[in-house]
């Protein structure tokens, strides 16, 4: 009887961390989306002055920046390159959360920003989404969780006993 409630217990908690997937995606694409955007506003300037002197090529812009005589210039050119490096990043984040769902996870697991993915797990609020997609990934969730949780138990048993079975208690019928 014990057994059957841990499985439930393991079961509900995977479930309960199956729905934050969906959630913590969406909340890390409108993070991204919103710097994204942030980062294009504090361009627009410097990316009307490269399409104005040098068709819109704004490495020619930073290199110009770089070779001037003016120290205020050489001095924004790093501003400038580092605005549009960031930019350029968050642009690459926006286009990788445009994929599938699998992509999705795969690139938050493997390949996302670092900053930005502390930056949505600190600021995530745990929520439970009753959308189909939360269900699902929380059903998945949940039986792997409580299948791997079972099987360990069940290995860690097998060890600890050398494979014997206690002998079941005869049942009258």
């Amino acid at each position: 009887m014990l057994r059957s409630y841990l499985r439930l217990v393991l079961f509900t908690l995977g479930l309960l961390v199956g729905v934050q997937v969906p959630g913590f995606i969406a909340d890390y694409v409108k993070r991204v989306d919103a710097h994204r955007l942030e980062s294009q506003r504090g361009l627009e300037g410097f990316q009307e002055t490269a399409r104005r002197f040098f068709d819109g090529d704004m490495n020619a812009l930073v290199a110009h920046y770089r070779d001037s005589a003016d120290p205020v210039m050489r001095s924004d050119a790093q501003s400038v390159a580092g605005l549009y490096e960031r930019a350029a990043l968050l642009d690459r984040e926006w286009l990788a959360m445009q994929g599938p769902w699998y992509r999705q996870v795969w690139h938050l697991a493997t390949d996302a920003d670092q900053g930005l993915l502390e930056e949505t797990r600190a600021a995530y609020s745990y929520q439970v989404l009753l959308a189909p997609q939360a269900i699902a990934w929380g059903l998945g969730c949940a039986l792997v969780f409580a299948a791997l949780v079972e099987s360990l138990l069940i290995t860690a048993g097998t060890l600890v006993t050398g494979g014997r079975r206690r002998p079941s208690p005869r049942q009258w019928r």
